[in-house]
Order: C-alpha cells, then structure tokens, then sequence
C-alpha cells in the first residue's frame, strides 16, 4: 500500500494506484471535509437547513527518486508541481511486503528522507544560482539593493550546500525576502507519513521508529498511518468505523490525525457562521482580522466591512439561542482591528 492508495482512502479522488514505480504521473487532487464536532453542536442548536464543513485540499503528486533534481524518474514534473503547495507531506514507506515493489530496492525510511531532503536540496540550489547570476552585472554597476540580495542568496546557498533545508536554517527577514519569489522546496512546512502495515498499528515499528529519531532531530512533526487500514475504513459506514477502530486501538483514523497535522503546520483556525439557513465553519490563518476572515466568504465583505458581530462557542452553548446571547450581553461589536479566534460565531456587517 503505498502513496496513491492512501491518497484514496483520505480523499474524495481516486488516483490510480498500482505496484510500481510512478504510477502517479499527473497531480490527482483530492478534497477531504474537515471532522468538526462544533458543528454538531451548532447543528442541535440552530437547527438549519443545511450544514456545511470546511474543507482541505490534498495532491497526489507523482513519487521522488534519486537523481531527480536532474531529470530522473519523473524528477521535473514533480519538482515544478510541488512548488505550488502550501506544504508537504512525505508518505514514506515503513513497512516490508515482498510482493509490493520499492523503487530503492529495500525499505530504509532514513534513506528515503534524505533522498528527498537532498533532491529538494539541490533543486533549490539551482534556483538559487540561476538568481545569482542574474543580479551579477546589476550588483557590479554598483546597485545597492542588487547587492545586499546578492549577499543574502549567498548566504542562503552555502547552507544549502552543507546539506540544511531553508525551513531549518535561522534566516533573517531580509534573507527570506531574497529567496522570496523563488517559491523555494525546502522552505515549504513538512509533516512526515510513516505508512506502517497492519501488525504494526497503534504504536508503529522498528521502521518508524527509526524515521522518528530524524523528525524528531529537526523539530518536524510524523503520523503513524496504516495505508491498508484506512483503505479499509473509508468504505465502511460512521457507526462501522468507530467499531472498526476500537478493534485496532486507535482512536482516531489516519485522514483525522493527517487533517489536525496539517492545520497545526500551516497554522490555521476554523470560524462559524450560523443562522436558520445554514451553519458552516470557515478556515482561515490564526492571527487574520476580522475583515480579512470576512474576504474569505466573499470579497465585498473584506471591502466593505463595517464591524463583526462574534458570540463564543461556549457562551452559545450555555446560553443556546443567538437571542439569549444578546440579552446576556455575550455578543462582541468588534471592528477591523479584532483578531479572530478558533471557534468564533460570526456574523459580518457591511456596505456594498
């Protein structure tokens, strides 16, 4: 079970999957709904006429071999379609089964994340140069500003060739901005996929375990996910499922465990709308204002905002109507300076 398969089972796409190498050749895109008991909270208690979650978009994009930052494999295709992710999750296999083919030869998750680590590596390198020489004869001129990003890329190249990612270097803001336009591999956030088989469920194995002493080195965050287990959970139905797990010890499926990674890498929150019509939660970046939350239902919110209406989860709860909340005095007038807050109800006032 590798890549492809777990894409399937965690998505609503069906790449195709099968026992070789670069099965996947063009980006198969999937989008999964976020699990999200507030929602049903709010469901209970509004009671609208419909209910719709937010939602996460993943990419199967073909597989990385060595060799790829110079063609290898499908080594280009992969390289240019990687770099329009917000961040990447490296599926690597932690599991021996001779009857499905690895492309190494052998299962090494060491090995497999330093293969990716160094191609990524290289292809930014070349990225780096290919900037480098382009501001050589601005630089020589004497233009000041050519300079000191010339001094940046430097700086940034020399860590590249001693083997650093750039999410792993420690990088001025002024650095950042030099490599900025480059849309750089390694300074996308990472979040490892230990894929373990079955036997190995809750706890992992001797393979995972190995890949967490490296994750674990650079500060990046690794899942255990049983690629057959949840090939197996997606076709039963809610109730089966729970049953289905227990049985296993886990205590949340792999695409729950893949959804909460990835919001804690990218740093995002979910807000709420909720009225008779409809209850929908929203995802945005912690730290957004209230006017830039409001942009994502639409932009003539962001453009037109006036001021957000925003009732807590917990005082809604306590107080269970939008009507109770008002006469307790539990809903905050905030204006386009508020900070918007997980698990925020609001609603946005503004001019067209």
């Amino acid at each position: 079970m590798g890549k492809s398969t777990l894409f399937n089972a965690v998505s609503s796409a069906q790449a195709e999957a099968g026992n070789y190498p670069f099965c996947t050749i063009e980006p198969n895109v999937g989008v999964v709904t976020v699990p999200d008991q507030r929602l049903e909270v709010l469901q209970e208690l509004v009671n609208p006429e419909k209910v719709i979650p937010t939602a996460i978009e993943f990419v199967d994009i073909a597989g990385l071999v060595k060799g790829a930052s110079q063609g290898e494999g499908l080594g280009n295709q992969f390289l240019s379609n990687i770099r329009t992710v917000d961040a990447i999750a490296h599926v690597i296999r932690c599991f021996e089964d001779d009857n499905i083919t690895h492309v190494a030869g052998g299962v090494d998750p060491v090995f497999d994340r330093e293969v990716i680590e160094n191609e990524l590596q290289l292809k930014d390198l070349e990225s780096v140069d290919k900037k480098i020489k382009k501001l050589e004869k601005i630089a020589k001129s004497g233009d000041i500003k050519a300079k000191r990003t010339m001094h940046h890329l430097h700086f940034i190249r020399e860590k590249l060739s001693a083997g650093f990612s750039v999410r792993a270097m420690e990088c001025s803001g002024e650095q950042l901005d030099s490599i900025k336009d480059l849309q750089l591999l390694t300074a996308k956030p990472v979040i490892y996929v230990a894929n373990i088989d079955e036997a190995s469920l809750p706890d992992g194995n001797e393979f995972s375990k190995k890949l967490q002493e490296i994750t674990s080195r650079e500060c990046s965050q690794m899942i255990l996910i049983s690629g057959g287990i949840e090939a197996q959970i997606a076709e039963l139905d809610v109730e089966e499922q729970s049953l289905f797990m227990h049985e296993y010890g886990l205590k949340e499926s792999g695409l729950d465990k893949l959804i909460k990674a990835s919001y804690k890498l990218l740093d995002l929150i979910t807000f709420f709308t909720a009225d008779k019509k409809e209850v929908r939660a929203w995802t945005i970046i912690k730290g957004w204002k209230a006017p830039q939350a409001a942009g994502t239902i639409h932009t003539d919110f962001e453009k037109g905002y006036i001021k957000a209406e925003v009732i807590k989860l917990n005082d809604y709860i306590k107080y269970k109507t939008e009507l109770a909340c008002k006469e307790a005095g539990k809903i905050a007038i905030e204006g386009k300076g508020y900070q918007v807050q997980d698990g925020d109800i609001m609603h946005f006032r503004f001019n067209v």
